[in-house]
């Protein structure tokens, strides 16, 4: 009996064959591999609401963010809503808040808190671990909090986020500086990625009511062909090369 091969496996013996990597979204094979290891996704509730209100957490972060009445935000990777019911007290009726995360289960109990509440100025979205899928020129803030350490696809993530900026647009990350396999991502190497698709650092505090750090980002420039982007090593990467 004649063994059934492949298309692939018969070109390798003539002339070569491209090999597709499967560990990676279709949607993502454009952009360069991130390289560093990722958090698994954790739980949705980085610390009890009760405990992060006493430290006074998400008033702290929104005071830096400047966040005001009108203004139009949104919340990625919301889970269960710490910061999307916060956010829509701050910005008030006449704002908008867009919560958005890739577990529908979180997404559910996060829409019968808002209900529950009666949150009028907050809608939920989906999104995908490349892509928020944030409508372009809308957004005055995105926050990304205690979250971006669990994007495996940084760099196509950014690039499709950048569009939903307004002008004066910024990004607010909120995490903590320990190895992206830890829950956290060091501050050097969020620099780094996020000035791999154009975006500038506004300002970097260390908080201890944020349990971790505050940095602000800003869009400059042209948002640069997927091609372009030069990927950036991770810490373990540079010490390594720099023992060679």
């Amino acid at each position: 009996m004649i063994r059934k091969i492949t298309l692939c496996a018969l070109a390798l013996t003539l002339v070569g064959c491209e090999q597709v990597d499967n560990t990676r979204p279709a949607t993502s094979l454009e952009f360069p591999r991130a390289y560093r290891p990722v958090s698994e996704l954790g739980g949705n509730s980085f610390s009890t609401e009760q405990a992060r209100d006493d430290r006074k957490e998400a008033e702290r972060v929104m005071e830096l963010a400047a966040i005001q009445p009108g203004m139009t935000v949104a919340d990625i990777g919301a889970g269960e809503g710490y910061y999307t019911v916060r956010l829509a007290a701050r910005v008030g009726k006449s704002g908008r808040v867009l919560a958005q995360d890739i577990d529908g289960g979180a997404l559910k109990r996060l829409g019968a808190r808002v209900e529950r509440e009666r949150l009028e100025n907050v809608s939920i979205k989906p999104g995908e671990v490349d892509d928020p899928k944030l409508p372009e020129n809308s957004f005055d803030r995105v926050f990304l909090v205690h979250m971006y350490h669990e994007v495996g696809e940084p760099y196509p993530f950014l690039w499709r986020l950048r569009p939903s900026l307004k002008e004066g647009g910024q990004v607010i990350v909120v995490d903590v500086d320990r190895p992206t396999d830890q829950h956290g991502i060091p501050p050097k190497l969020l620099f780094c990625e996020l000035d791999a698709v154009g975006f500038r650092l506004v300002e970097f505090i260390r908080k201890p009511e944020i349990a971790g750090y505050y940095a602000q980002f800003e869009a400059v420039g042209s948002r640069p062909e997927p091609r372009d982007i030069e990927p950036c090593s991770s810490p373990g990467e540079e010490a390594s090369s720099a023992a060679e």
